[in-house]
């Protein structure tokens, strides 16, 4: 489900299992978060933000870190660090059930259940950052750094919009 209905009621504590509201976690999709050079010099940080409440499975936020990333390293090599910001801790499950001749007799039982966890998501309210470019403030850069933010979008589902701001040097 992509738009956030209702409260969160996915548990997974390491620190007391038997709080648990989920015996396993299923396995996220995003396991790279820092990409690029962390060069001290940028002055330039552009973030995509969301718009709206939405939730965001964690294998769309992989597809749109590789294809902003893909385009970043291809157009500018070694002068850039994107950072994925959100974190998918949001477990979203499902209830399977048989389709087919004769299924109505098979998917008889437990209406209103929980399901399985099938797969992590990432709940975004309104304003929350998703990534985040450093770049040095030349117009080629910025407009590198913009486009990557916008292929990368399109690979989200909901509205987002790219905010730019300069970093100050503060002097020490």
């Amino acid at each position: 489900m992509r738009y956030i209905t209702s409260q969160s009621w996915s548990r997974y504590s390491v620190k007391k299992p038997r709080k648990n509201f989920i015996k396993a976690l299923p396995h996220t999709s995003l396991l790279i978060f820092r990409m690029g050079v962390n060069k001290p010099d940028y002055d330039t940080i552009l973030t995509l933000n969301s718009d709206q409440y939405v939730q965001v499975r964690s294998n769309s936020l992989e597809a749109a870190r590789q294809t902003a990333n893909k385009y970043l390293e291809r157009e500018l090599p070694g002068n850039y660090f994107f950072r994925v910001v959100t974190y998918p801790h949001q477990v979203i499950r499902e209830k399977k059930r048989a389709t087919g001749a004769g299924a109505d007799r098979l998917s008889q039982g437990m209406s209103m259940s929980f399901g399985r966890p099938v797969s992590v998501a990432a709940r975004m309210h309104r304003n929350t950052q998703v990534f985040e470019i450093k770049v040095n403030a030349t117009p080629a850069s910025l407009a590198i750094a913009k486009e990557a933010l916008k292929r990368a979008s399109s690979k989200l589902s909901g509205n987002y919009s790219i905010v730019a701001k300069e970093i100050s040097k503060s002097a020490s």
